[in-house]
């Protein structure tokens, strides 16, 4: 969070009181009268040229350094001396398979469906239009049946979603140091492409690669540098000729082909059409579309905290993969579309340890389908990895695993301090809880500490008089059913040792020998068991056991029917060892389970009087 000036430091009538304490020591003012005087004039003149003055500075130091900055324009200034570059929007992308059907005679052996074809959707009742933005072949079957294809041969066809539009710039004089100024607010940048044509009329042209892809440059180098401006449009630059590869010539022309997008208005497009034909031996045929990942990976301008958090990293990786940090900062950077997070370990790290690998936790966006999961892998380990990384270290990727806090809050309720039902303060205590972890948690390597929200909750309103909390946690377990397995559930901190007391492990309920049961440790005893929930009876002894110093839970020989509440898992639930701080190691992450969450109220008559 950045600092913000305090302006009561600089108050106006603080600094004219100084000034007046300062005549008043002076012999010739000593029995002065300020306030009845024309010196009095001459004091708030004074008071308020030091005010303003004082914001300023202070409103310009701020704006000196990346933490404390509060301006956009700020930000990405400072940023760019990092050589980080800001995300642009992003658009969503979809995946579709599009073919048609045209069995004239004299029909051609293959067809293209050409850049720019368009296709529309509706999301929360608003049309939205996605289009390719390269073209795509497909071959005749033998029977007329066209299904086109990437250059891999791959059936899905990825369309973005916006408007195709192109920017053209002559270049009429050499000069250094020339900016292009693309004049959108709304450019996804990561869909460019930078076309040199050799002359205002001609055909031939060479392309121009983003400098974040160079991995050499020599003074033959064709890049480009796209940023975001002060003011939100967005900036090209080329080489200088030396040092940075070539940059167009008088004479020659410039063209920039882009998508001018919606960011993460466009996700979650489940259903797309085009009214779109390809002429076929002077026949217009009509294309048939069918979607097979729905659209995801929207997202918009990367904000000022996002900015904040980023530019350092990539600045410390300086574009190499040496540390876990570096996995990080570059992975994110070029896959922020996709991502939420990314975390890196090395394999001596690892557990077991893998000594050569470097395992790489990759935490997708909601929506994003297996098919974009394993193209992004394959993208970072032939673009970036392969480029930047050691030769020596191979990647493992893996995904992140969420653990889940079940947060039972208790608080102390005055209803004399009260302007709203203790009802109404155990749902805004609720909310609170559940804001605080989505804001602060859900990423890797983020620290759940209870005393942390409980000072928030007894902040809220002076009729809360004090708070606790219960805290455990529970990892989701799909079994199969009415076969019997083995199974691991692992915790990323310890759990408490057993007791005569309460029970260290349990979960929901599923359906075992006809009744509604559970599975719990034995108390003062680590060994699991089943037992039914109607009469407390034990259904099956000995099915597993669990590990407190290392917070693994081995089940065995389970076999469940069904479960309880038409989900596909059952929450196998743990008590920390520690409730007051839960730190998640490597791939872990943690979120709250709302549905095993509650506050409740107490009501509190400390201060109400009654006569006994």
């Amino acid at each position: 969070m950045a600092t913000n000036i305090k302006s009561t430091a600089l108050d106006f009538e603080d600094i004219k009181t100084s000034l007046k304490q300062f005549f008043l020591q002076q012999s010739e003012f000593a029995d002065y009268d300020f306030e009845a005087s024309g010196l009095s004039n001459v004091l708030d003149v004074l008071a308020a040229n030091t005010h303003y003055n004082g914001l300023v500075a202070n409103f310009a130091l701020n704006e000196s350094f990346l933490k404390t900055a509060q301006l956009r324009s700020s930000v990405l200034s400072l940023s760019e001396t990092l050589g980080y570059i800001p995300r642009s929007r992003s658009s969503a992308v979809a995946y579709v398979n599009v073919s048609l059907v045209n069995t004239s005679a004299g029909r051609p052996s293959t067809l293209t469906l050409p850049a720019g074809t368009q296709f529309t959707t509706s999301i929360d009742d608003v049309d939205y239009t996605f289009q390719t933005i390269v073209a795509y072949t497909a071959t005749d079957n033998g029977s007329g049946t066209y299904a086109f294809t990437t250059s891999t041969g791959n059936l899905n066809l990825p369309i973005y979603e916006g408007t195709y539009v192109n920017k053209t710039f002559r270049i009429t004089e050499n000069e250094t140091d020339v900016a292009y100024i693309i004049p959108d607010e709304e450019m996804d940048t990561a869909t460019a492409s930078v076309l040199v044509y050799t002359s205002f009329t001609s055909s031939d042209f060479n392309e121009f690669r983003p400098l974040a892809e160079a991995t050499t440059i020599d003074a033959t180098s064709r890049f480009y540098v796209l940023r975001e401006t002060p003011n939100g449009y967005f900036q090209l630059t080329f080489g200088d000729g030396i040092t940075t590869g070539i940059s167009p010539q008088p004479g020659e022309l410039v063209r920039v082909n882009y998508i001018r997008s919606n960011g993460s208005l466009g996700n979650s497009g489940r259903s797309f059409a085009s009214s779109a034909t390809i002429t076929v031996g002077g026949e217009s045929t009509p294309i048939s579309v069918v979607t097979t990942v729905p659209s995801a990976g929207g997202q918009d301008k990367e904000s000022i905290a996002q900015i904040r958090s980023n530019a350092p990293m990539a600045f410390a990786s300086q574009n190499r993969l040496v540390t876990p940090q570096d996995y990080k900062a570059v992975i994110l950077n070029r896959y922020a579309n996709f991502l939420d997070d990314v975390t890196a370990w090395g394999g001596e790290d690892n557990d077991p340890p893998d000594f050569g690998k470097v395992y790489i936790a990759l935490k997708y966006s909601d929506d994003i389908s297996p098919l974009v999961k394993t193209a992004t892998e394959n993208s970072i380990t032939t673009n970036i990895i392969s480029n930047v990384g050691m030769l020596s270290i191979d990647p493992v990727y893996t995904s992140a695993v969420t653990t889940y806090l079940e947060l039972t809050t208790f608080f102390n309720f005055n209803p004399n301090l009260a302007t709203a039902t203790n009802s109404a303060t155990e749902n805004l205590i609720q909310s609170t809880v559940e804001n605080y972890v989505a804001n602060n948690l859900v990423k890797f390597g983020k620290v759940f500490r209870r005393s942390l929200i409980l000072s928030i909750i007894d902040n809220l309103n002076e009729s809360i008089l004090n708070s606790r909390m219960e805290v455990k946690i529970n990892q989701r377990l799909e079994p199969r059913l009415t076969a019997s397995q083995a199974y691991t559930v692992q915790y990323p901190v310890p759990i408490t040792i057993a007791n005569p007391d309460t029970h260290s492990i349990t979960t929901t309920p599923f359906f075992f020998n006809d009744k509604v049961c559970i599975l719990r440790n034995k108390l003062d005893s680590n060994i699991l068991e089943i037992v039914s929930i109607s009469d407390n009876v034990i259904q099956q002894n000995n099915v597993g056991s669990y590990e407190a110093t290392t917070g693994k839970v081995s089940i065995i020989n389970f076999a469940p029917t069904s479960i309880v509440g038409g989900v596909s898992y059952i929450k196998v639930i743990a008590i920390p060892a520690n409730q007051s701080t839960i730190r998640p190691l490597r791939n872990y992450v943690l979120d709250i389970d709302t549905d095993r969450s509650v506050t409740t109220a107490q009501i509190d008559y400390q201060q109400i009087r009654a006569s006994l």
